[in-house]
């Protein structure tokens, strides 16, 4: 004979007052503790690579320099170009490489920087590639 027989086959008791709990937040009674808050999205950051900035050389300089001065030519045109160009990570040294789509609203040679038609900027030295129907099959 165990000591809780006596208790063992009864219904579970439900208040007749009180409100009955979810079973989310009865569940989360059982999760663990979280000591170090933070901690799981600093080690994903941590493991999150970035690539280093590309530093070109003259000849692809000249090239992108002589797509830019094609494109500054045919700017009423709106053509649709290609850019691939470098972003600065904000968090960690590095950054990406991203492959725009996009019509080039201005070319500002003072600040050394495209403006986009939906008004975003891509500074002329984090350009490594231009491509599109204008200039394609020009510098191959």
């Amino acid at each position: 004979m165990s000591k809780y027989d006596d208790i063992i086959n009864m219904p579970r008791h439900i208040s007749k007052t009180r409100p009955q709990m979810s079973l989310y937040n009865r569940s989360a009674q059982f999760a663990p503790f979280a000591a170090l808050t933070g901690y799981e999205e600093m080690v994903k950051e941590t493991a999150r690579l970035t690539d280093n900035k590309i530093e070109i050389d003259d000849g692809l300089r000249n090239i992108i320099n002589k797509k830019l001065n094609i494109i500054r030519e045919h700017l009423k045109e709106k053509p649709e170009i290609t850019i691939t160009y470098f972003v600065k990570d904000r968090k960690k040294s590095g950054g990406q490489y991203l492959t725009l789509k996009c019509v080039i609203r201005r070319i500002d040679l003072v600040n050394q920087e495209i403006i986009l038609n939906d008004r975003s900027v891509i500074k002329l030295d984090d350009i490594i590639n231009i491509n599109g129907n204008l200039i394609e099959g020009l510098f191959e």
